[in-house]
C-alpha cells in the first residue's frame, strides 16, 4: 500500500516472490486481469475502485482505491476473489472486446487465485 496521492491509494498485490523465478504465465495474468477488474467493478466498493491491472514482470496487480483502507481491500479481496473463481468464462474475452482475445487461460488464472486467496486468508486469520 502507498500512501494517498490526490485520494487515490495504490495496493500492491503480490500473488509472486520478485525475481524468485516464478511468475504468473502471461496468458493467466491477462485473464485474472479481466476477471477481478470485472468483479472489483460490480462489488460493493464499485465507486471505490478507480484501477486494477498487471504489474509488468508479472507477479501481481496494482488496485488503486479511493476511501479504502487496508482492512477493507483485504476483506473486499476475499469477498470478490470467490466470485472471480465461480465465472465460467473470461469476462471481455471477444475478439470484438479484447485486443488480444486469444491470449486467456482461465485455469491457469484460476489456480493463481485459488493460491492468492489463500495466502489473503492467512493474512486475515
Amino acid at each position: 500500500m502507498s500512501a494517498p496521492q490526490n485520494g487515490v491509494t495504490t495496493f500492491d498485490l503480490r500473488f509472486k516472490r520478485p525475481n524468485a523465478g516464478d511468475y504468473i504465465s502471461p496468458d493467466a495474468l491477462h485473464s485474472i486481469e479481466h476477471m477481478l477488474a470485472t468483479v472489483l467493478r460490480n462489488s460493493r466498493e464499485k465507486d471505490n475502485v478507480v484501477y486494477f491491472g498487471p504489474m509488468g514482470c508479472r507477479t501481481g496487480f496494482y488496485l488503486l482505491t479511493t476511501n479504502l483502507g487496508y482492512e477493507e481491500i483485504l476483506e473486499l479481496l476475499k469477498e470478490c476473489i470467490p466470485v472471480a473463481l465461480a465465472l465460467d468464462e473470461v469476462p471481455g474475452a471477444k475478439k470484438e472486446e479484447c485486443g488480444n482475445y486469444l491470449a486467456h487461460d482461465l485455469e491457469g488464472a484460476k489456480r493463481e487465485l485459488i493460491a492468492y486467496l489463500e495466502v489473503l486468508r492467512e493474512l486475515g486469520a
